[in-house]
């Protein structure tokens, strides 16, 4: 497995490399944004700092994420700040995990485990099915991570995108707040499932254009959302 260690300073980059070698991971370095977003294509895993020079960690989050060529890389972002912010900025913009300074490394190389598992299960599941789906007047292809109602491309967020692919290849069941937090963000919210609605609010309407599509995706009383398939 090839992870990509982003971090400024020099002595922590040693020593996650120095782990992560420790325990069987080939690493490349980088040092600032630049840097990160020239070396990330082909990595398994992106370990990356916010407080960058050059490009900050989330612009070059946002960056790996909008490019097909890298958009798959799973991301775990590492910051000093607690701010409950900077952690929902990375993961709007599709970081898959974070890890607050100063860290374990235990807590972090199971972080590093559980995140390389889970897209290695997402991988294995996805070459199972067709490339595109088609519902109606929408249409999502699986390898490009784009998204088309009636021809028109729309502009989905990384997590936008995958919890609508969640909904829509699972017709008919209902999905908990937490479940959604859970498969989508991969990562305990601390029980705000807020962000799980305004997700939600905001995949509705950029389907209002089709209310057979936007309306399919119900609210379950009490649980959460599904998707139901309506044809008329």
């Amino acid at each position: 497995m090839q992870i990509l260690v982003v971090d400024d300073e020099a002595s922590i980059r040693e020593l996650l490399t120095f782990n992560l070698k420790k325990n069987g991971y080939e690493v490349t370095a980088a040092a600032d944004g630049r840097e990160a977003l020239a070396k990330a294509a082909g990595m398994d895993l992106v370990l990356l700092d916010i407080m960058l020079p050059e490009v900050d960690g989330l612009e070059v989050c946002r960056r790996l994420k909008a490019d097909p060529q890298t958009s798959g890389i799973p991301i775990i972002m590492l910051t000093a700040k607690a701010e409950e912010i900077d952690r929902v900025l990375g993961l709007e913009l599709g970081a898959d995990d974070y890890v607050v300074k100063p860290f374990s490394m235990r807590e972090l190389l199971a972080r590093v485990k559980a995140v390389l598992r889970r897209s290695a299960k997402d991988s294995q599941s996805e070459k199972g099915r067709e490339e595109t789906l088609k519902i109606g007047g929408l249409r999502l292809d699986f390898s490009s991570y784009q998204a088309w109602l009636h021809d028109e491309p729309i502009a989905l967020t990384p997590k936008e995108y995958e919890l609508l692919k969640l909904l829509v290849t699972n017709p008919g069941r209902a999905f908990t707040r937490d479940e959604l937090l859970e498969r989508i963000w991969g990562y305990e919210y601390y029980g705000d499932t807020r962000t799980v609605d305004v997700h939600i609010r905001h995949l509705r309407a950029k389907l209002k254009d089709d209310e057979n599509i936007s309306k399919a995706i119900e609210t379950v009383r009490g649980i959460g959302y599904r998707f139901a398939r309506r044809t008329a």
